[in-house]
């Protein structure tokens, strides 16, 4: 069974809306912001994948917001790979505002050569330092 990636962040104001409030599409921001952190810490700097011709694009977001995420608030992004495929992977995501779901979703990337949109299959390396994090069924 992995094990769940977390990642703090405090929502800036720069984020929210006129309500005061973590902006609807910065939900998916937060979601990207993990993915990224998450990746520096199973595979290591993003950049390294790119010069190895190597890039993921989304192919697939979907996002359940339950509630609402004020300016200033700490909160969690948590992060678990549900699927990897041959050539794509697909992320559950949430949002935790004091341990409590805020916003969930998934997003699915596909794995592409760096600097086109060629589908190529998950290298190994990165396949292995996913696999931690790879929910159970």
């Amino acid at each position: 069974m992995g094990s769940s990636f977390r990642h703090r962040v405090r929502v800036r104001y720069s984020d929210c809306d006129p309500q005061g409030v973590l902006f609807f599409a910065n939900h998916l921001t937060y979601f990207d912001i993990a993915i990224t952190e998450l990746w520096r810490e199973a595979i290591g700097p993003y950049g390294d994948m790119i010069d190895a011709g190597v890039d993921i694009v989304v192919a697939e977001a979907a996002l359940r917001y339950r509630a609402p995420v004020p300016f200033d608030d700490e909160i969690e992004v948590s992060a678990e790979v549900t699927r990897l495929g041959t050539t794509g992977m697909t992320t559950r995501l949430q949002i935790l505002r004091d341990g409590e779901v805020a916003s969930e979703g998934e997003l699915r990337h596909v794995f592409v050569t760096a600097g086109g949109n060629e589908k190529r299959e998950i290298p190994d390396e990165i396949r292995a330092g996913l696999e931690p994090y790879l929910a159970a069924d």
